[in-house]
């Protein structure tokens, strides 16, 4: 006998308290990708996988290196490094240290943040390149950056300064902020720091370029850049009660309009989106009917609570829809997965979520396997030779 196994989709309406369409950011950056970090929301992506010059924002991959190192015991924050003639030779933002210099590794981790240093990156990337030149240590970070999923990015040097096919995608620079955030927290409040006087002898570059940290909206980190070819561009995230979004832009005309850009782009964040529970745990959403079962049909529920980052404007229910190949086959146990949850909210990426058994079902006897069978004949019966199974 054949047994008629079909994709099922049902569609259905999770019901929520004032969800569903968010006025779109039109930003004026090149490229740009905004997270929302506790439930993983893309809330903006533009351009976001393009490879593109990402100036000192590079700066953040030798950062996680030297986080790395230090968490591993292979770098110490009392420790002085030695100067190289090639790490005092770069220009742009520096400390202006000399090859007469052995400066502290934690000077130098204050000094790539606050100061955006190009000497200090050289300092960090010499000690830990597997041979000891910024090249080597260029190419390692690109191999580790792979690893952390870092897809579209390569790195020809430690600190971002202009170079052929030296190259990051505004998604990779927020997934390695995000990793940053989470994977240090020790060192993450260095971000927050707006100013460091090291040795007091750079008095024109002691301020930290982030135009958001001081505007009182949780912004606490991370990278600006900025080179001719790039533009101006921005590695922020800010934090406003439980919520926390994580963002990058580049390709912008003037630091002015960078600051203008990242203010809106964070106050758009957190005021035009809210968490709601669209579904509580254990919750029937559809009926899978069963086959060969000690009952018909089983329940197909989320395992957790589901609660979702939504646009907030007018409307008062998520489409949605159950997807699954029924009727399941007995026996079936409590919480195994029967199917998808599909939901679209508004413009946001579609989100699936699996459906599990809200009960156990046990294989039917032999009275069930009868019925069942009888039930099939009939079905074949009247739909005729046409619509025979």
């Amino acid at each position: 006998m054949i047994v008629p196994f079909r994709l099922i989709a049902a569609s259905l309406a999770l019901t929520v308290l004032s969800t569903l369409s968010a006025l779109a950011f039109e930003t004026t950056a090149r490229a740009a990708y905004v997270l929302d970090q506790s439930t993983g929301t893309v809330l903006l992506s533009k351009n976001a996988d393009d490879p593109l010059p990402p100036a000192s924002m590079s700066k953040l991959m030798t950062l996680y290196v030297a986080f790395e190192a230090i968490r591993d015991g292979r770098l110490n924050l009392d420790e002085r490094l030695p100067v190289s003639r090639h790490a005092m030779s770069y220009k742009g933002s520096t400390m202006f240290l000399d090859t007469q210099d052995k400066v502290r590794v934690e000077d130098l981790l204050r000094g790539i943040i606050v100061l955006s240093g190009n000497d200090a990156c050289v300092v960090i990337a010499e000690a830990l390149s597997p041979d000891g030149s910024e090249a080597g240590f260029a190419r390692f970070m690109t191999e580790r950056g792979k690893l952390l999923g870092l897809t579209n990015s390569t790195f020809i040097n430690s600190n971002g300064w202009p170079a052929v096919g030296h190259r990051m995608s505004m998604h990779d620079l927020a997934v390695l902020a995000n990793r940053i955030i989470l994977d240090f927290p020790e060192f993450y409040p260095l971000f927050a720091e707006t100013e460091f006087a090291f040795d007091g002898r750079a008095p024109s570059n002691t301020r930290n370029r982030n135009p958001l940290l001081t505007l009182g909206i949780g912004a606490d980190g991370l990278k600006t850049g900025h080179t001719i070819e790039a533009g101006f561009g921005l590695v922020g995230s800010a934090k406003q009660g439980d919520r926390r979004v994580v963002f990058v832009i580049s390709g912008l005309d003037s630091a002015a309009q960078r600051a203008e850009e990242a203010e809106a782009l964070v106050n758009w964040s957190f005021r035009q989106f809210a968490e709601k529970t669209i579904t509580k745990k254990g919750t029937p959403l559809a009926q899978a009917e069963v086959w060969m079962g000690e009952r018909k049909s089983v329940g197909l529920v989320v395992d957790t609570d589901i609660t979702l980052l939504l646009p907030i404007l007018s409307g008062n229910k998520v489409p949605a829809k159950v997807i699954f190949t029924g009727p399941v086959n007995a026996p079936i146990q409590k919480g195994q997965q029967l199917g998808e949850l599909v939901i679209k909210p508004g413009d946001l990426p579609e989100i699936r979520l699996p459906l599990v058994a809200q009960n156990d079902v046990a294989a039917g006897g032999f009275l069930v396997r009868v019925r069942t069978a009888a039930d099939m004949l009939i079905a074949q019966f009247l739909a005729g030779p046409s619509g025979a199974l």
